[in-house]
């Protein structure tokens, strides 16, 4: 099962558009998640037209017409593992064990927020990703999106993928 990880979107305020690579895995993945910080319902209009299936949440910056149909956590089972998406788990000190007890149940959890890749274990908790975001890159030196494969309730070939820079 091919996965697309993304999060922080953030348009049409940090992007007019998402970019055509980003919209390309959507096309290519069997499940897509998004952590968070759409800002435009038409954006998540896209990702529901296009994904063949969308596990999804709200952000910090999503306003009441996007958490009216956003959770604030959303999980699933995907290919043997239990996968939680959120988009916020707080300062990166001591995040590892926070979301291990606030998450005992996850085998992965997707998180957003910081537009800062992230991939780490949490001793007796979950793996922690976070894909950065596509259209927002701040302090990081490259835009981020993330790939993986699940299968077998184990994940592989999981890729930080860099955009080239915006024109």
């Amino acid at each position: 099962m091919r996965l697309l990880l993304t999060s922080d979107t953030h348009v049409p305020v940090r992007a007019k558009r998402l970019p055509d690579a980003l919209l390309a895995e959507m096309d290519r993945a069997d499940v897509v998640i998004h952590a968070g910080d759409w800002i435009d319902e038409a954006t998540l209009d896209l990702f529901e037209a296009r994904s063949r299936r969308l596990i999804a949440v709200y952000g910090n910056n999503d306003g009441p017409p996007l958490r009216r149909r956003l959770a604030e956590v959303a999980r699933a089972e995907l290919a043997g593992l239990r996968f939680g998406v959120v988009h916020e788990t707080g300062a990166a000190t001591g995040r590892e064990r926070r979301c291990a007890e606030r998450f005992p149940d996850l085998d992965v959890l997707v998180f957003g927020h910081s537009h800062i890749p992230w991939d780490t274990e949490a001793a007796g908790g979950p793996r922690l990703l976070n894909p950065g975001s596509p259209t927002d890159r701040r302090r990081q030196p490259y835009c981020t999106y993330l790939t993986l494969t699940a299968e077998d309730g184990a994940l592989h070939d999981v890729t930080l993928h860099r955009l080239p820079p915006r024109r």
